[in-house]
């Protein structure tokens, strides 16, 4: 599949960048056959409100990323390659109640986050950014559009496809996993992992860093099996899905140094990539 008729199948499905492409061309919009997608969460209209207008801003923010923020993200990502439908849908670590469920104790950190401390986190692993100050009104735009997309969601109450899915199958095989990239994955990342113009790359210097959740496998394995390839979701087994997110977890990517204090309290799930150092002998 070429990256005209890629980017065109992403687009149609709501996906892929509506701007031109880094090659000056506008991609065009193409009817794609969906074989197990899932309907968006329902969200309301914006208001014409201060509020609205926030929260509108804070979509944009999310939905652009590295032209919004142009200081703080490192890397080819925007929020919405993985939070879809602008964070609505099931089974893709929907936004949808965030603000409800928050504060919220941790373990990765040890502590209790606020909304604002999980999106700087985000920025942090998965953009491969640096923090925004608290009082920015961008990150005030983008906590505008999660209280949107909470409203009437009860304070500690679950929503439908909150967070991922789960994928149980025999332990990964990489070369099965190859196989598996290679005839689903890369005709809209690449045959190298690194993306086509306005797809995200899921490995290499521009992708989500080893301490992101979507680089354990498991996390990743999840959210695959609900929502990829594409324009072809839930067509993966569970065991094409690990295998998958094994080969994809298995390549280079950037590294984040302060990962080594990440759960101290050495309850570490067993997919982590890295060894945290609450897990050495004397490391607690």
């Amino acid at each position: 599949m070429s990256r005209r008729v890629a980017g065109a199948v992403l687009i149609a499905l709501g996906w892929g960048c509506t701007s031109p492409s880094p090659g000056g061309d506008a991609v065009p919009s193409a009817p794609a056959v969906v074989v197990g997608a899932v309907a968006p969460i329902a969200m309301d209209p914006f208001p014409e409100t201060p509020l609205g207008r926030a929260a509108q801003r804070g979509l944009a923010i999310l939905d652009a990323t590295r032209d919004s923020l142009p200081a703080q993200a490192g890397n080819a990502l925007r929020c919405t390659s993985c939070h879809l439908d602008g964070g609505r849908r099931p089974h893709a670590m929907p936004w949808v109640g965030v603000t409800a469920r928050y504060p919220q104790y941790r373990s990765r950190a040890g502590a209790v986050l606020t909304v604002e401390d999980r999106v700087q986190e985000c920025i942090e692993r998965s953009l491969a950014g640096q923090r925004l100050p608290n009082d920015d009104p961008r990150l005030r735009a983008i906590l505008a559009y999660f209280a949107h997309l909470s409203r009437g969601v009860p304070v500690g109450s679950r929503v439908p496809g909150q967070g991922v899915d789960s994928a149980t199958a025999s332990p990964p095989d990489l070369r099965r996993g190859q196989q598996v990239y290679a005839t689903q994955c890369a005709r809209c990342h690449g045959s190298d992992g690194l993306g086509l113009p306005g797809l995200p790359p899921v490995w290499g210097p521009h992708s989500y860093t080893i301490a992101a959740g979507m680089a354990r496998v498991q996390m990743a394995a999840a959210f695959i099996k609900r929502n990829m390839p594409f324009d072809a979701p839930g067509s993966l087994t569970d065991q094409q899905a690990v295998d998958v997110a094994a080969y994809i977890n298995a390549q280079s990517r950037p590294d984040f140094a302060p990962k080594l204090g990440d759960w101290p309290n050495g309850d570490a799930p067993p997919d982590v990539p890295f060894r945290p150092r609450s897990m050495e002998p004397s490391g607690r």
